[in-house]
Order: structure tokens, then sequence, then C-alpha cells
């Protein structure tokens, strides 16, 4: 098995699929169908055994299965760098979703010190033409994987801009309320900003002197108002202050890691990926998602798991079969799908093939 893998994945009714089991054997899994048959669900149930929302963002009873609506269950056998782990996320029908690590309760952040989950889903086809919210959501998934405390801070940092806001909104004036919240929010603020520094600078080198058929991408992480992104503390803090006026007038808050865009230029053509063709813009994607496989790789001693849902559109015949190549030089589990198993031809025996069908509103997996 790879390095980071899951070596099991069981599904209960979760969405399309009543119950379904899936034993893998360390190769990458293609996984195919008509469109509609359930093979997103599959992957959407692996995202949610890392924190946060999962790579659909539902809501925990959208991914209840209908009609039944009992709740859903995700489990799996994962292998973290030689360490075996029962891994579980429950939803039971009322509440919040719980998570079990080794049979003991534990919280959504612990999945993500075992579990690395990056993903590209279609809707981030658009992602560098589109608002900055997807690529800051698109750099924290990466940012996640290379420090997995990035997402307490995160938390943190959105509970306490919640409050600043309320107060704003409120109209509430004295300094001292504001004290503790924005302290708060700034040292949450400069640790999320350093670990965005950090992972753009790493995935910028990853990229530099890689054998791929991918384009390199020039990053730049940019604040505020196209401003500098604030990594100290003590800047963020007075930034917060002398932005109340400003704060109070607008009814939120508007400085912070909350506003940071992440662009790119695609290196050889010197154009910026919002200009690039459909095809290019999915292709600096992969390079980075490909160059964060390397990072991790050297960092935390394994590539990530990767989901790539529908990742042979925009991808021509030879882009594929590079991803493939890459995927298994990395050695990564990456689960794939696509509506037809000749997508995955250039494959071959590398990988393991699952297809999905779907009969009466209720999806099931055949192994091929």
């Amino acid at each position: 098995m790879a390095g980071l893998a899951l070596q099991s994945l069981t599904l209960s009714h979760f969405r399309s699929h009543k119950r379904v089991s899936i034993e893998t054997d360390g190769r990458p899994i293609a996984i195919y169908g008509a469109n509609g048959a359930g093979k997103t669900n599959i992957l959407e149930a692996i995202s949610l055994l890392s924190p946060g929302r999962g790579m659909r963002r539902a809501t925990v009873d959208e991914m209840a299965r209908a009609p039944e609506v009992l709740g859903w269950k995700v489990s799996g056998i994962l292998e973290s760098l030689g360490h075996i782990h029962e891994v579980e996320t429950s939803y039971k029908g009322e509440g919040s979703r719980s998570v079990l690590i080794d049979g003991k309760a534990a919280p959504q952040l612990a999945l993500g010190r075992l579990a690395r989950i990056v993903w590209l889903v279609p809707v981030m086809d658009r992602l560098w033409v589109e608002g900055a919210e997807g690529r800051r959501r698109f750099l924290d998934r990466l940012t996640m994987s290379m420090e997995p405390r990035h997402a307490e801070q995160s938390v943190i940092y959105e509970k306490t801009m919640r409050e600043r806001n309320r107060m704003l909104k409120d109209g509430v004036r004295d300094p001292s309320w504001y004290a503790a919240v924005e302290n708060q929010m700034a040292e949450a603020g400069a640790i999320i900003e350093s670990n965005r520094v950090m992972t753009v600078a790493r995935l910028q080198e990853a990229q530099k002197g890689a054998d791929t058929a991918f384009p390199a991408a020039d990053l730049t992480l940019l604040g505020a108002e196209a401003g500098a992104v604030i990594t100290d503390k003590d800047d963020l803090l007075t930034a917060f202050r002398e932005s109340r006026p400003r704060d109070m007038a607008a009814g939120r808050t508007l400085v912070g890691p909350h506003r940071d865009d992440l662009q790119a230029v695609y290196t050889a053509k010197g154009t910026p990926a919002k200009q690039c063709s459909t095809g290019e813009q999915k292709a600096l994607l992969v390079s980075l998602i490909l160059a964060n496989g390397r990072a991790l790789s050297q960092d935390f001693g394994a590539p990530p798991i990767y989901l790539l849902d529908e990742v042979a559109a925009h991808l021509d015949a030879d882009r594929r079969a590079a991803l493939y190549d890459e995927i298994c030089a990395l050695g990564a589990q990456a689960w794939m799908t696509g509506t037809g198993a000749e997508l995955f031809d250039a494959m071959g025996a590398r990988a393991m093939y699952l297809e999905v069908m779907d009969e009466a509103g209720v999806s099931s997996v055949k192994a091929h």
C-alpha cells in the first residue's frame, strides 16, 4: 500500500448508496459509470474523512439517503505512514456529524493529522475566472494538507470574526469591547497567513525542475484590496483597529485573511490564469495539486489521497496519460471518476477499476 491510503471504504445510507464496501490494493482507483450513477458520492464520502464539510460543502442532512433519511455512516481502514487506523464519521439524523478514530470519539480536526486529502471537482474548472473565495478555499485545502493545524486556526478566526461583525452591525463603539476579540483574530489570522505564505512557497519550489507535462504557475498571494498579506500579529491587530470606522460603515470586517486572493500566471507564456484557455486553466490546477504531492512527499513522508472527479474533462489524451504517470510515480492513492472505462486506458493494469451503476435510485459498485 502507499504511505497514505484507504485500505477499505464502507458507505451506509450515504446519498445514493444504501451500502457499499470497497477493498483497495494500493493502486489508484478508476471509477466509471453513467452520469448520476453515484460515482461522485463515493469521492464525497472520502472527503468527509478530513476536517470540514467535504468537497460539495453540503449539509449533513443533504447527504442522508432518501427516502429513509436514517442518517449515514462512512468508515474505512486508513494506512498513514505505516500505522493502521479505523476511521469513521457519521450522522445519526440530528445534531452534527461525529468522528471516531480507532473506536474513540475525536474532533474533526484530528482527522487532518492522519489523512491528507486533496480534491479537484468540475466546479473548480472555473476557479481562475470566478471570485476569490473559491481560490482561498483551494489554497486552504492544500495548506491543510501541509499543516493540519491550519484548520483549527481557521475555525478560531471565523468564530471571532463573526463576533466582531455582530458588534460592528450593532454599532458598538467602545474599543474595550473589541480588544479581546481582535486579539484572538489577529493571533489566529497571523498563523493562517504564515501558513498560506509557506504553502505558496512550497508549491513554487515543488514546481521547479519537475519533469512534468503540466505547466508551471507563478503564484502570488494578495491581501485585501490587492495589498500585501499581513503575517505579523501586531500588524494585523493594528489593521483591525484602524479599519474599524470603515468596517462599521460596511457592517463587516474588510481586512484580514478572509479577504486574501490567490493569483496565478502561466509561467511559460506569461499569461494570467484567468486569461488562459479552459484546458490550460485545468492543467494549471492539476500542476498545483501534483506540486502539492511532491512537497508533501518530502515534508510529510507521503503524497495526499487525491479525489479527482471527472478528471478527464478538458484534458486531452496526452495530458491524461501524463497525469496518470505522475500519480503512479508519486505513489499516490488517487480516486478518479469518469463516464467510461476508456478514459483510463492509459492506466492499464496500474489501476483497479470500479463500475458504478444505478438501479431504481440505488447505486451499486462492481469491481472489474
